[in-house]
């Protein structure tokens, strides 16, 4: 394309007339970039204008660094201050959705943020990690899970919880608690939970599962603590002890802790929130002997500005070696914390990096 095409192209381009304009309502949702001197800025940029044959429009500021632009001083502190703004912005919308007694409409929730319903939509999720119907779902689950454990009814709870019929709470409700209300309510009562301890060279390890699957892989120092741990868990649900046929499993656990390359292919019975799911399904597709850092993992689910939440979501994983959260690393590459103690997860990567 000619330096003349390029030029016609960029100032037809909508873009250009809010940088023309130093838009300031334009920040967030735009970066531009200029070729001769290797820097993006804000639309709102008071920097002399470029010519606009040398602009190159980008939409964050990440994708403009990426293309190897720097920003500008100005866009640096810009970025900052538009920060502090999405992260007020979006916690005004979370305190709405909370207080509402259904999930608000997102031109309302955009009109409120005095944004547009595009550009409210993508800023909620670069900060949460979720869409604003994602996040209404996941706090309606937690309050009924809050309800529940209180000793509300499973009526109180599911219509204090913002479902307005009992057929749609009961069409969610195995994937909101994993059983059925009434016996999520009684503390996992009527579910059996089987369960083995064994030793690997990690120390102790406690396999449990559910009917829908492996629900719980604990490691420590005293096994005891880990069949505590586990009670805790399911306070009332029927703890079993295992027998032959499942100490099979704890030893097929063991075995991939001491010999990785085997693979761990096992029907995992996952409960966490939307966003918790979302990085540990994240975790499990990072490859034996790799590793990923926070920032990568928030990345990947569509978070990039949620890495702080992905480090929690780690630490809430109770599915150690299945949920690979021992992958996951500082961005400079040094180890942080781990549930089970950074050492094991020191020897869990060595082992995997020798594979």
């Amino acid at each position: 394309m000619t330096s003349q095409s390029t030029k016609i192209t960029t100032e037809n381009d909508p873009r250009w007339a809010a940088v023309v304009a130093r838009d300031p309502q334009a920040d967030g949702q735009f970066v531009y970039a200029v070729k001769t001197t290797g820097i993006y800025c804000n639309p709102s940029s008071l920097a002399r204008l470029p010519k606009p044959q040398n602009v190159e429009f980008f939409e964050t500021a990440e994708l403009a660094q990426a293309a190897g632009y720097r920003p500008s001083k100005r866009a640096a502190k810009d970025q900052s201050d538009v920060a502090a703004k999405h992260a007020a912005t979006v916690a005004a919308a979370c305190r709405q959705i909370e207080t509402a007694d259904e999930l608000p409409a997102l031109n309302e929730l955009a009109e409120t943020a005095g944004l547009s319903s595009f550009h409210f939509h993508r800023v909620f999720k670069a900060v949460t990690g979720l869409t604003p119907k994602g996040y209404a779902a996941a706090h309606r689950s937690r309050r009924v899970r809050e309800r529940l454990a209180d000793g509300s009814s499973v009526t109180d709870a599911l219509y204090d919880a913002g479902f307005n019929s009992n057929s749609r709470f009961y069409e969610a409700a195995d994937q909101v608690l994993g059983m059925k209300p009434a016996d999520y309510r009684a503390a996992g009562q009527n579910n059996d939970i089987r369960f083995a301890v064994g030793q690997c060279s990690l120390g102790a390890i406690l396999v449990a599962q559910s009917e829908r699957g492996v629900c719980a892989i604990l490691l420590g120092d005293d096994p005891q603590q880990l069949v505590c741990d586990l009670q805790d868990k399911f306070r009332r649900a029927n703890l079993i002890g295992a027998d032959q046929a499942f100490e099979q499993l704890i030893a097929r656990v063991v075995g991939f802790i001491e010999a990785p390359a085997l693979g761990l292919d096992l029907p995992l019975d996952v409960r966490g929130t939307a966003f918790q799911e979302r990085v540990w399904q994240a975790l499990r597709e990072i490859p034996v002997g790799s590793t990923a850092s926070y920032a990568d993992i928030a990345q990947r689910i569509g978070a990039p500005k949620a890495v702080r939440a992905v480090a929690q979501a780690c630490g809430a994983n109770s599915l150690a070696v299945a949920i690979p959260c021992h992958r996951v690393v500082r961005s400079d590459g040094n180890l942080s914390g781990y549930r089970w103690g950074v050492e094991r997860k020191r020897q869990l990567l060595e082992r995997e990096s020798t594979t």
